[in-house]
């Protein structure tokens, strides 16, 4: 197995973002000494010559890819055609390039709206592909699972040792909270605390409350993602989850509290609730030896912690 030390060329797509970040953080606190990195300035990942003339340049012999067009239900659904063409191109220059390049080992991150709307529960590796998807993500997701498999393709092919790993619903620091691209948790800390600053009687939230989600703090993934680098070669992608669950609305409840929103909260049962429950078996990364670290509560304090930082800036919410 390709092995990833701590005087490895480690390159990080996505560096500014809420996984991308949590992975920078990590390799730097583990000691990796060169760790490249690239703003959307630097390097348009959307620019095939700019990505191969990067990796001629920088010669990087390992690289995680956590650089994506992201967004909650609302932004998927009013851009399909930006989140299908921005990820496909990003992940095809990114993965076709480092087989150019010749780099030894890379991560692809995908995400854990590739399964099926009604897939069994827990969701398992193998329930890929055996049904149809959740409509308002649709378009994110089929980019995601091309992703998965042009890393299949190429591990045949051409022998790369590319590996695939799907996350949970992620939160932490430096999280995106735009009002129109934001994830539920980052969406939930803004609005109660938006509602709290205003003195607002009450929150509406959309759908009915009951779906259940499960969330892993960035930092947990980016634990995961150097252990999978480490451990893990096969082609099969592997699922990174906490391995708890909660409903939106008991959710809202514990964002509330730590926010100190004291309002009542009311539900719009009129606006989509997305898939009915997400819950991911994560047992064969639990068998390599990983387990999450960080607890929902903390980790949401956390997150609210860096979302009231003066040092904050508002995220893209492409890389």
């Amino acid at each position: 197995m390709t092995m990833m030390e701590r005087n490895s060329r480690v390159f990080v797509a996505g560096h500014r973002g809420l996984a991308g970040s949590a992975i920078h953080r990590e390799l730097l606190r583990q000691g990796f000494e060169r760790v490249i990195v690239r703003t959307r300035a630097e390097l348009d990942l959307l620019d095939p010559l700019a990505v191969s003339r990067f990796y001629a340049a920088e010669r990087p012999e390992f690289v995680l890819i956590a650089a994506a067009k992201v967004g909650g239900i609302y932004a998927n659904d009013h851009q399909p055609a930006d989140f299908l063409y921005q990820n496909l191109q990003i992940q095809n220059h990114l993965i076709h390039g480092a087989w150019m390049a010749g780099v030894r080992k890379l991560l692809f991150l995908g995400s854990s709206c590739i399964y099926p709307k009604h897939a069994p529960q827990p969701m398992k590796e193998e329930h890929l592909l055996t049904g149809p998807l959740e409509p308002t993500n649709q378009w994110y997701a089929i980019a995601k699972i091309a992703g998965i498999k042009m890393c299949q393709a190429y591990r045949r092919q051409h022998g790369c040792d590319f590996i695939s790993a799907m996350p949970t619903n992620l939160y932490g620091p430096n999280d995106n909270y735009d009002p129109k691209n934001s994830h539920v948790l980052p969406a939930l800390i803004r609005r109660f605390h938006e509602a709290k600053l205003a003195r607002a009687p009450e929150v509406a939230c959309w759908g009915t409350g009951s779906p259940m989600r499960e969330f892993l703090c960035s930092d947990d993934l980016a634990r995961a993602c150097v252990h999978l680098m480490r451990h893990y070669s096969e082609e099969q992608f592997i699922n990174v989850g906490s391995g708890g669950e909660i409903s939106i609305r008991e959710l809202s409840e514990l964002v509330a509290r730590i926010v100190g929103f004291e309002g009542r909260v009311t539900w719009d049962a009129a606006k989509p609730d997305g898939t009915p429950r997400k819950l991911m078996d994560s047992s064969r990364l639990f068998a390599l030896g990983w387990k999450p670290q960080v607890g929902l509560e903390e980790g949401v304090r956390v997150a609210y912690q860096d979302f009231q930082s003066p040092a904050r800036e508002a995220k893209p919410s492409a890389p």
